[in-house]
């Protein structure tokens, strides 16, 4: 069980057809699969031509793969069982609810996750909103529901999610859309906010509240450089 995550996601879901002022490149893909299938995934993905980055994988194979395509210059990563970057979110749990990609509650809390966000990191979260609705379900929708518990688990995780979206409503006004667009997004992001902080707090989110941001509340990813072409490992 092989599903895609990431910007190919993003487009995946919009049919292909991203909108012109949100559309951006794509160099690399991201993949995730259960712990178990984690050795199958590899097995998979040297079968059909990707070459692995031995060292990583050896080091981080329970949680995380690397491939490489150098005929089309691309990096293949792997997430195993879970995906863990600023934080960690239970991405495997829910493989089976689509056929190609991670559900798109998921797939939009791995943007919300980014504490440093860049340019296409933003695109895709506009993109992912600008052709769904936020609801309380998974049928062609962001599930509100299901990214307000989780949220309500880890303070730190709502704690950079609030700072993604507050990002994307404040950079609304810089996006190639017209007005109509721009408003709509900012009403999903604004609706998504909302049943996010309507959802009741637990005991060690209110006690990891108190302490706030005077300690870090989030981890910074390992960077996996891109290997030279003649050179993958």
């Amino acid at each position: 069980m092989l599903r895609v995550l990431g910007g190919v996601a993003v487009q995946l879901h919009t049919g292909g057809e991203v909108h012109p002022g949100l559309t951006r490149t794509y160099r690399d893909i991201d993949l995730v699969t259960t712990r178990k299938q984690g050795r199958a995934a590899a097995q998979l993905l040297q079968e059909l031509g990707y070459q692995p980055n031995e060292r990583f994988n050896a080091m981080n194979g329970a949680t995380r793969l690397v491939f490489y395509d150098p005929e089309h210059e691309r990096q293949v990563d792997v997430f195993v069982g879970e995906f863990r970057m600023c934080h960690e979110i239970p991405i495997a749990d829910r493989l089976d609810l689509d056929h190609e990609t991670v559900p798109l509650a998921e797939l939009l809390l791995t943007k919300l996750q980014i504490v440093h966000l860049n340019e296409k990191d933003l695109r895709d979260i506009w993109a992912i909103l600008h052709e769904h609705d936020v609801a309380e379900h998974d049928d062609d929708a962001v599930n509100t529901a299901h990214v307000a518990r989780l949220l309500a688990a880890d303070w730190g995780l709502w704690r950079t999610s609030r700072q993604t979206i507050e990002a994307a409503r404040g950079r609304l006004a810089d996006v190639p859309l017209d007005a109509a667009d721009r408003r709509l997004l900012d009403e999903r992001l604004g609706k998504l906010w909302e049943r996010v902080e309507a959802e009741p707090k637990g005991l060690r989110w209110r006690s990891r509240a108190k302490l706030g941001d005077r300690s870090q509340w989030y981890e910074e990813p390992e960077e996996i450089a891109h290997a030279p072409l003649e050179s993958p490992a």
